[in-house]
């Protein structure tokens, strides 16, 4: 038996085979964990509102008493 030929015996593919289904299967495990935790952090939260209009209120001047009103004793 020829050294080449106890190298292909020490190494079969087997294991190979089993370490790239383990991998995968690790990174769908990943992808499931951080999309429950993207389900449970972020989905609950509603988007705010972003239209030209409430965006106008929130940055709208506060409406103060004008001394016209007669509002002096």
């Amino acid at each position: 038996m020829s050294h080449a030929e106890s190298l292909q015996d020490a190494v079969p593919t087997r294991p190979l085979r089993r370490l790239g289904v383990e991998l995968f299967v690790l990174v769908l495990a990943k992808i499931a964990l951080l999309t429950l935790l993207w389900w449970i952090a972020f989905a609950p939260h509603p988007k705010p509102d972003s239209s030209p209009a409430a965006i106008e209120h929130l940055l709208a001047p506060a409406a103060t008493a004008s001394p016209a009103q007669g509002t002096h004793p």
